[in-house]
């Protein structure tokens, strides 16, 4: 199983426009982060976590192939902003949209024209499948177990498959979640910056959480400009913990 991070940054993405900080002009590539998602590949099968606004130009680096599914953590649009753009993988059938049924009604009142009742041509062939944070359920042969997290007070998703767990936009894990989450060889949990936010963690918050759950490692995601340069983030982590960057590939 291959993990690739198609995007690494926060809703407003690094460069910020209009921001001249150190960060936003650095010419180290691991400082331009698109915005948060996931690409999970075994073999011939696809996986994607959430749908960004920049889903067009990640596609473009992956191999065009079938996608089983695309789990969503939640509505925000700098999570779903790019499903109008599945339009060419219709070739393939409809993509399987797994979600919760609060963001199935967002979704719908985002995307009327995908599902009217007459649909007009060229519109993307998307199917919803609603999930429930209480039980686990397949994508093919794979067991995808759904986490409860707290954006705040929104309640949104993070989800394991086999011992690799996603854990984005993240404030807390209500304590009866960490059980799903023991004996992992790597977790990826948001991190926007290191000062106080009220509905994401800091480093200092998400280190104590990697702590908590113990994976064998653990990479940082979902970074604000304010978080500061990747090589100088690189020197301060723990050992066993990394800032994660658009276009690294994990191996598991």
């Amino acid at each position: 199983m291959k993990i690739r991070f198609l995007g690494t940054g926060t809703s407003t993405g690094i460069p910020q426009i209009g921001c001249k900080c150190p960060v936003c002009q650095s010419v180290d590539k691991r400082d331009r982060r698109l915005r948060c998602s996931v690409a999970i590949t075994e073999g011939e099968h696809q996986i994607l976590i959430d749908c960004t606004p920049d889903f067009r130009q990640q596609a473009l680096t992956l191999p065009f192939q079938k996608i089983d599914g695309i789990l969503f953590t939640h509505e925000h649009y700098d999570h779903t902003g790019g499903i109008d753009d599945l339009r060419p993988y219709s070739r393939f059938g409809a993509v399987d949209l797994y979600m919760e049924e609060r963001m199935e009604d967002a979704v719908k009142k985002r995307l009327p024209y995908c599902f009217a009742e007459k649909k007009y041509g060229g519109i993307p062939n998307i199917r919803i499948q609603r999930i429930d944070s209480r039980h686990s359920f397949l994508i093919g042969e794979r067991e995808v177990i759904p986490i409860r997290l707290l954006h705040y007070k929104l309640p949104i998703l993070g989800f394991r498959i086999g011992n690799f767990a996603y854990l984005t936009d993240v404030k807390s894990i209500p304590k009866t979640e960490f059980e799903k989450l023991r004996e992992l060889d790597t977790l990826v949990i948001s991190s926007l910056r290191k000062t106080e936010h009220i509905s994401h963690l800091t480093l200092t918050e998400s280190l104590q959480i990697i702590d908590i759950i113990g994976p064998a490692n653990a990479y940082l995601t979902h970074f604000s400009h304010e978080m500061g340069l990747h090589a100088d983030l690189m020197e301060e982590l723990p050992t066993g913990v990394y800032p994660a960057y658009d276009g690294l590939e994990i191996n598991l």
